[in-house]
């Protein structure tokens, strides 16, 4: 199965909503789960072979590389640095559930900025052209969190597209390595 090469465009209208109104980035959930699920139905990696938008996105920006690639290097495909992201993966939806209920508690105030890697802040304001009140502080502050989190993968696999060749996040990539894990049993 050929990825489509258009599916980049819902990767881009993901980062865009996030500008509209950052609760849209609770529509990233769905990258999360539907690879599970078609993995389950399918007992294949369906979603890795054709329906990754990411990966689409990195496909299409390699296209436009003026150099040639490196190969990925060997400890990314055979060694542990897929199970170091799984592991980063697995931190960040910890701290991601963590802070959120703290927040949804009224123990700690809802974090209305984007971080890369967990902890570094951005030090802008994310603009958001929509407002919306009446919504809970908690499910805005998870809504930071996950765009976020889906911002430092993103910003991660385009640097090893660039570097390498322009799947290579794909061999690290968290969701490819727990359907890996799922398949083998």
């Amino acid at each position: 199965m050929r990825n489509n090469k258009y599916l980049f465009l819902f990767t881009l209208t993901f980062f865009t909503l996030g500008i509209v109104n950052i609760h849209f980035a609770l529509l990233g959930f769905i990258c999360m789960t539907l690879p599970i699920i078609l993995l389950i139905k399918n007992q294949r990696k369906t979603w890795c072979q054709g329906y990754c938008p990411r990966s689409s996105l990195y496909t299409t920006i390699g296209k436009t590389k003026k150099w040639k690639s490196r190969n990925t290097p060997r400890f990314f495909i055979k060694g542990n640095m897929k199970w170091i992201m799984l592991l980063y993966f697995g931190i960040s939806l910890s701290f991601i559930t963590m802070s959120t209920i703290a927040v949804a508690r009224g123990i700690k105030p809802a974090m209305e900025i984007l971080r890369f890697l967990i902890i570094i802040p951005i030090p802008f304001k994310m603009p958001q052209l929509i407002d919306m009140i009446e919504i809970a502080p908690w499910v805005t502050h998870l809504a930071y969190r996950f765009y976020s989190m889906m911002m430092t993968t993103t910003i991660l696999g385009l640097v090893l597209g660039l570097l390498y060749k322009p799947r290579t996040w794909c061999t690290v990539c968290p969701i490819a390595t727990i359907s890996d894990v799922i398949l083998k049993k």
